[in-house]
């Protein structure tokens, strides 16, 4: 099997996600969760964090700033292809193609004709 070349200026698609979206889960362990929240986009290695999905625990060590130290569940990210866009009006996730409307570059769901802002 042949090895991809993927640099962190490589990325294998684009991202058409934004903080604050509502994504579906569409593969992995946390299958079928939507819509949940995207926490952060990390367009370097094609992949986003979302809230309440891909949680690992942390374990702390004792620092000034937290004295107790302790374990913290964190967000881990999962790969851009396992999440679609939600659409309220299928209530389901959605690919998403982007499109120039008065002049504005827009988001566009597929199916449905959602327009995502």
């Amino acid at each position: 099997m042949r090895k991809l070349n993927r640099g962190p200026n490589k990325r294998a698609t684009s991202i058409r996600l934004k903080r604050g979206d509502k994504v579906a889960i569409i593969s992995g362990a946390d299958k079928g969760k939507g819509p949940v929240e995207v926490i952060e986009v990390l367009e370097a290695i094609g992949a986003v964090r979302v809230r309440g999905v891909n949680e690992r625990t942390k374990h702390l060590k004792r620092t000034q700033e937290s004295p107790q130290g302790g374990v913290e569940k964190r967000e881990m990210p999962i790969a851009v292809s396992n999440v679609a866009l939600w659409s309220p009006k299928l209530e389901r996730g959605v690919r998403v193609r982007n499109e120039v409307r008065d002049g504005k570059k827009v988001r566009v769901g597929v199916p449905c004709g959602t327009l995502f802002e």
